[in-house]
């Protein structure tokens, strides 16, 4: 049983290193200047090794010895020094080749890998991110990516120019001495055990605690977003309490890892030191037998100090080539998710109304399958008319409209687009027809310009400027000094709310859709700000498909159709006046209750 649980592990850990190496795909258009910088390293790390046997021939040119091989001839102390310096030179030139060959191509290949990781993040269905939070999405970007970093541009190229120095070592120092070698390996074997047996301990506890530091990290993402609910709040004190009780956590979890490394580290420390006052203790017995002279005992230790310190940072290596792994791992799992199926295209689609069809649609999300969301769904909105949706909280409107633009596919039931189901049209080519205004508009950090432009990237600035005349938005941007070049700051936070929707709506004007959605766009403004921002509304809506979800019912009056929602379910519908004839209806104590107030 045990045999068959060591197997399973064993397989667990090959097919984690063979699904890290798919990351060598992205190497792939770099091998030959990859390939030169290994090469570099190798010669490099290679004439390192001559310095033990060059010093030792330098001591020994002290005492009159001279170096005969074949022609070649060294007799004194200055040809050795200046030789030395000769290998040295090479050295170093071959090092910063080694450096920025190795540099460049893990740039180039880290710029890549950023590229194709958020790429297919922002191309990945909603159900995605309701399972994935923001921070820990973010911090695979930057924490895993550094990580894949150091692997290949430290870690790797130390890992072989230590197997070289100990593949050359170990040799040379036989050929000095045998027993003297023997010696000094006589701990290898047990560095080597404890090696593995750290180096899973590490594996684990620094998986442990990249996921920490990306909670961690959701904590901040969340306090900056809300910042203006924590001040108000005055949760500042209760926020830095909350994180600073998390960052214990991921220094707890670090310090597992740490103790399991300082342990490794310290019983290696005391193997080589060790090993090596053996080795000078024994070196000394062979020297006073003659069989050593002082330049070969220099070139032995000096082995012996370049081989002990490769085998003993071997575990450390090892560790950090660990964590490179499961960063790997991490990165590619979450590029394994499957994207939307888009395409890079801006095309409109021709001929194409605007007329919405839902036909019997329910809809539970897949992380509460056994929660319904919509139930029957059923309802006709031909192109160019309006139609509201009107329920308490959680009656699923905002649902409603995200099973509209294909951000979930219903459980059941079929949603249609001019007579066709809306499944069997491309995501890109869809959406392109259609645009969304929502309750709370984030603005990207960036001019207002650019934030309109965000509906048509390649708008003219007359484009752009006739857009926010029609949203009514051309008296304030012109108000500020800066005019459209004017920065927002970070979500808009320069802009005050019927600003920002004003900007969304004119993104949207620019954006020209056959259908438009309006979820709650007026609810969070003032009086003043909802009447600028319901002309620009109306202007938006006209000849468009409207989907409007509202809250204040004064706004949906002129609706050719009223969905009334609850608990997922349309229990009345008709336009505004036909809606205000029916006894106890919902929507009309609801507007009521609004007028009252």
């Amino acid at each position: 049983m045990e045999g068959t649980e060591e197997k399973k592990k064993a397989r667990v850990k090959w097919s984690s290193l063979r699904k890290s190496m798919r990351i060598l795909h992205f190497f792939r258009p770099y091998w030959p200047k990859f390939l030169v910088g290994m090469l570099t390293l190798v010669i490099g790390s290679g004439l390192s090794m001559l310095f033990p046997a060059m010093t030792g021939k330098l001591i020994d040119a002290i005492n009159g010895k001279s170096f005969e091989f074949g022609n070649f001839h060294l007799d004194n102390v200055n040809d050795w020094a200046l030789a030395l310096i000769g290998v040295f030179g090479v050295q170093a030139i071959l090092s910063f080749f080694r450096v920025y060959l190795f540099n460049d191509v893990t740039e180039r290949v880290v710029k890549n890998l950023r590229e194709t990781a958020y790429g297919h993040i922002i191309r990945m269905p909603m159900t995605f991110f309701a399972q994935n939070r923001v921070g820990e999405l973010n911090s695979r970007l930057s924490s895993d990516v550094a990580q894949i970093q150091e692997t290949f541009t430290i870690v790797l190229a130390e890992i072989v120019r230590q197997l070289i120095i100990v593949a050359i070592g170990i040799p040379a120092l036989a050929f000095y001495s045998v027993k003297l070698t023997i010696i000094m390996l006589a701990s290898v074997p047990v560095m080597i055990m404890i090696a593995v047996f750290m180096g899973r301990w590490v594996k684990k506890f620094s998986r442990v605690t990249q996921s920490s530091i990306s909670d961690s990290n959701v904590i901040v993402e969340e306090t900056l977003t809300a910042i203006q609910s924590v001040k108000a709040f005055t949760n500042e004190e209760y926020e830095s309490e909350r994180y600073s009780k998390r960052v214990e956590e991921v220094r707890k979890t670090a310090m597992k890892g740490v103790y399991a490394r300082g342990g490794m580290s310290a019983f290696i420390i005391f193997a080589i030191f060790g090993s090596f006052i053996i080795v000078i203790w024994q070196a000394a017995v062979l020297m006073q037998q003659g069989a050593m002279s002082y330049g070969d005992l220099t070139t032995f230790l000096f082995y012996t100090i370049f081989v002990g310190a490769s085998i003993g940072g071997g575990a450390d290596l090892f560790a950090r080539f660990q964590k490179g792994i499961g960063a790997t791992e991490d990165l590619l799992e979450l590029m394994e998710n499957e994207p939307e199926k888009l395409r890079p295209t801006k095309d409109r689609l021709s001929p194409f109304n605007g007329d919405v069809a839902f036909e019997n649609v329910s809809f539970s999300y897949p992380t509460r399958s056994d929660v319904p969301v919509l139930d029957g769904i059923t309802f006709k909105a031909s192109a160019g008319s309006r139609i509201a949706l009107v329920g308490e909280s959680g009656a699923g409107k905002s649902t409603l409209v995200s099973l509209l633009l294909q951000f979930y596919s219903p459980s059941e039931g079929i949603i249609k687009i001019d007579g066709k189901n809306a499944s069997d049209y491309s995501l890109s080519n869809l959406r392109n027809e259609m645009a969304i205004v929502p309750q709370e508009v984030i603005l990207f950090g960036g001019t207002i310009r650019e934030n309109i432009a965000y509906g048509k990237t390649d708008a003219t600035a007359q484009e752009i400027e006739e857009a926010a005349g029609k949203a009514h938005a051309l008296e304030f941007i012109k108000s500020f000094p800066e005019g459209f070049e004017t920065e927002v700051g970070e979500r808009g936070i320069q802009l005050s709310g019927g600003q920002k929707q004003r900007v969304a709506i004119a993104r949207a004007l620019l954006h020209n859709p056959k259908i438009l959605i309006l979820d709650e766009a007026t609810s969070s403004l003032d009086s003043e700000s909802e009447r600028q921002v319901q002309l620009a509304l109306d202007e938006l809506m006209k000849g468009r498909t409207s989907i409007v979800i509202a809250h204040r019912l004064s706004t949906i009056r002129k609706a050719d159709q009223i969905l009334v929602l609850q608990k997922g379910r349309i229990v009345e519908r008709g336009t505004h006046e036909e809606l205000m004839q029916l006894e106890n209806g919902m929507y009309k104590n609801l507007s009521d209750l609004q007028m009252e107030v």
